[in-house]
């Protein structure tokens, strides 16, 4: 009898041990799987972030080269100037980086069409080399926007999923912001060919 019952005992706590152990190891891995996307978020943010920087710092030197030959263009060179400070002041504000970003992309959209009006200018060699540049960034850009996305998605995805949603709300993980152009026409790389 001694053996039977102790045969009984040692199955209830196996059965036990099941029954704690599987939701803890559930809940373990689940909760690496939020830090891990997290991490990842912050991880690509900061690759679209050296891209954007990038262009911030081919900016200048395009606004110097158009201003050589276009001076009477004062408006539309500050305008470019404002909304790289904008873009820069903003800091890690995703909502005023992602709105500046869209308002210094239409400027340099405009700044590209007032060099169009201006044959030397774009002849310069220069200044055809800042727009190659400027338009690999834009490329790179985009990839990188896109790589932040898709792990914004996975994180917010399994953020809203059941069971998971209640380890996300147990330990703070807040829903990510995607990377969005407001406006459609800038979801296209600028043609800056001339």
């Amino acid at each position: 009898m001694n053996d039977a019952l102790s045969g009984g005992l040692g199955a209830a706590c196996c059965v036990a041990a099941v029954v704690v152990g599987l939701p803890l190891v559930w809940f373990i891995a689940t909760y690496n799987r939020f830090a891990r996307l997290a991490q990842l978020v912050k991880e690509s943010w900061s690759g679209v972030d050296v891209e954007l920087k990038r262009r911030h710092d081919l900016i200048p030197n395009l606004v110097e080269t158009v201003q050589g030959y276009a001076r009477h263009e004062r408006e539309t060179l500050e305008m470019v100037v404002a909304a790289r400070t904008r873009v820069v002041q903003a800091g890690d504000q995703l909502r005023e980086r992602v709105e500046g970003e869209a308002a210094l992309a239409r400027s340099l959209d405009r700044l590209i069409a007032v060099a169009e009006a201006y044959p030397e200018l774009k002849a310069d060699g220069h200044f055809l080399a800042l727009q190659r540049e400027l338009s690999l960034t834009e490329d790179r850009i985009a990839a990188s926007r896109r790589f932040y996305n898709a792990n914004v998605r996975e994180l917010n995805g399994l953020r809203v999923e059941f069971p998971s949603n209640l380890v996300a709300g147990l330990f703070g993980f807040r829903e990510e912001r995607y990377f969005e152009l407001e406006d459609s026409s800038q979801r296209a790389a600028p043609a800056l060919g001339f």
